[in-house]
């Protein structure tokens, strides 16, 4: 269905949500309409963000918010769903919008498999009621499972929209863009050519699918990475932990704007405890590319800022190539925790593959390549 008949069945004025390739539709339709307009739609750091912000939004206005994501963001909700919205505690009514990534017998990615299996479980375990939009469903079945839903808002309960592949769609077009002229293909290349032999961890998305075909093209061992192929924002702690445990070897951390937001709260216990051979490199193009290129608000935040406040000793931002290489050889040098921003453009090749490995052969090959390394 349209994104611009579903929205006017539900009625809401205001969306906030963490941008998904199931839900693109829906996104560039409230882009096109409001932009990043805080009154009507925010995109937030995480799932668990959205729910509080609409949260915040029901009890100063009285009136029903919306929720976005992608079905694996389901996790970051669970604790102020349970804790915070549900009947039971505040009885705050919401509506989410959920990306249904993995579905069964429909082909994804590893890290949708099980997410995909227990999608819908999930939020009917979490009393969340719940209705299925495909591509043949019509307004008439979404207006009816609406006015089924208002029952249960009314009691303060929620309710959950589950999107199928070409559940919802937009016609207009929406340019995602910033004024960066590096491409993240490149710095990735220029960053691999610096760390030899040493343990990259990279983030979810296509920074990992560049990481990898890269490896490829060199003919290189993809044993030295580690591909966090789910669990966005994380990346960054498991490198912490390679680094802690592995403290004679130099460890690199390849993360994005996107998931370094997520979870920024890592670069708090990253600081504190200071591995000097960790180097956290955040790739910012200001966008949750990966699935559609809707802005972040990485484009407002000073991370050297942030990481200086946080405990790294050392933190540079850079845009031009030349800076880049400088940094990448002084952090491969020093002994000390490093932090490099590193502002590009917005935009892939369209012919960007997928790791051809498995993300159990990932894990063991990267161990296997670890327990050589001090």
């Amino acid at each position: 269905m349209k994104a611009e008949e579903l929205f006017e069945i539900i009625g809401s004025d205001f969306y906030t949500g963490v941008p998904d390739s199931r839900l693109k539709g829906l996104c560039n339709f409230l882009m096109s309409k409001y932009g990043i307009d805080r009154k009507h739609h925010v995109i937030a750091a995480n799932e668990g963000n959205c729910l509080a912000l609409a949260a915040g939004y029901h009890l100063a206005t009285g009136k029903i918010p919306v929720v976005y994501m992608q079905n694996s963001g389901e996790g970051n909700i669970i604790n102020p769903l349970a804790s915070l919205v549900n009947d039971k505690v505040y009885a705050i009514p919401v509506i989410f919008i959920i990306g249904w990534r993995g579905e069964p017998g429909i082909h994804d990615e590893p890290q949708h498999i099980y997410q995909g299996i227990v999608t819908e479980k999930l939020m009917q375990d979490m009393d969340v009621a719940t209705f299925i939009i495909g591509k043949e469903t019509t307004g008439e079945e979404v207006s009816a499972a609406m006015s089924s839903f208002s029952g249960v808002l009314s009691k303060g309960k929620q309710a959950a929209f589950i999107i199928r592949e070409g559940g919802i769609s937009f016609d207009g077009k929406v340019d995602y863009h910033n004024k960066y002229e590096l491409n993240r293909e490149e710095v990735i290349k220029h960053i691999a050519s610096v760390t030899g032999s040493d343990p990259v961890i990279s983030t979810t998305g296509k920074i990992s699918r560049e990481l990898f075909e890269i490896r490829t093209a060199a003919g290189a061992d993809h044993g030295t990475d580690f591909l966090t192929v789910g669990s966005m924002g994380h990346c960054s702690t498991i490198a912490l932990g390679v680094a802690i445990n592995k403290p004679g070897t130099k460890v690199w951390c390849i993360d994005g704007d996107g998931a370094a937001l997520m979870h920024m709260g890592a670069m708090a216990v990253i600081g504190t405890n200071a591995p000097s051979n960790l180097v956290h490199i955040v790739i910012n193009n200001s966008a949750h590319e990966t699935v559609g290129g809707m802005p972040t608000v990485a484009g407002e935040v000073d991370f050297v800022a942030i990481a200086k406040a946080c405990g790294y000793k050392n933190a540079v931002s850079v845009s031009d190539m030349d800076a880049l290489d400088e940094k990448l050889r002084e952090a491969r040098d020093r002994n000390e925790l490093f932090f490099i921003e590193v502002k590009c453009q917005v935009g892939a090749r369209s012919d960007l593959g997928r790791p051809t490995t498995t993300a159990l052969e990932n894990k063991v090959n990267f161990m296997k390549h670890l327990e050589g390394l001090q």
